[in-house]
């Protein structure tokens, strides 16, 4: 695995690639705890969100590891 993706002549960084998947993935999640009142119980927004974030990230890197191997 060399860590890029081509697009057309164009080398994307793996990361970024996975970071652009992500986010949708993070917005989705985040209207939801919104809807539930999950937040009622979060002392810092912003913080919590950057922290859902990262652990997405980490897990859709584990799992187009675990789908590409």
């Amino acid at each position: 695995m060399s860590g890029e993706i081509d697009v057309y002549g164009v080398y994307i960084p793996n990361l970024l690639a996975l970071m652009l998947l992500t986010l949708p993935v993070s917005l989705l999640l985040r209207r939801g705890l919104a809807r539930l009142g999950a937040y009622a119980f979060v002392w810092h927004r912003g913080l919590f969100d950057v922290a859902l974030y990262v652990l997405l990230l980490q897990g859709m890197s584990l799992l187009s590891q675990w789908w590409l191997s």
